[in-house]
């Protein structure tokens, strides 16, 4: 059964959207603002992840730790786990996801697509992905949320 629930963090409201399985939820979707996915409201199986963001949003968690489940092409399940992979307060460029997942260099925009089509804003987290140059590019969230989100980790 889909079910969501929102928290508000610093940078806007997010929306948690989960499978139900038991007494918890298995994290499906973390957007920002706007839309459930047409599941039902249940709050309460979402304490662990929302717990982990409050902690996220003090500085207290660096990498967060919940069940996940997502749906994805092969390639990207690889671009979305070296997303995993970044430590936090740091950036990689497209091109560091690129060589790290084995694609060529001209498979920057491929590998833009599917950072683009993460569903688990924060938790995974492609906000640390920048432009070759350092430019803040491209963040479902919006580039001010980016810029906020890097500086809550110390990066700019």
């Amino acid at each position: 059964m889909g079910v969501f629930t929102t928290v508000e963090s610093p940078v806007g409201e997010l929306v948690l959207v989960g499978e139900k399985v038991g007494g918890s939820v298995v994290l499906t979707r973390v957007s920002m603002g706007g839309g459930s996915g047409g599941g039902v409201e249940w709050g309460e199986g979402f304490a662990e992840i929302v717990e982990q963001l409050r902690g996220y949003f003090a500085g207290e968690v660096r990498r967060f730790d919940v069940e996940v489940r997502g749906v994805g092409s092969e390639f990207q399940r690889r671009v979305w786990g070296a997303l995993d992979e970044i430590p936090y307060g740091s950036t990689v460029s497209y091109g560091e996801i690129a060589a790290r997942v084995g694609a060529p260099r001209a498979a920057v925009r491929a590998v833009g697509a599917a950072i683009g089509a993460n569903p688990l804003l924060i938790v995974r987290p492609c906000h640390r992905v920048i432009g070759a140059n350092g430019s803040l590019t491209g963040y479902a969230g919006g580039i001010e949320r980016k810029r906020r989100l890097l500086e809550l980790e110390g990066v700019g």
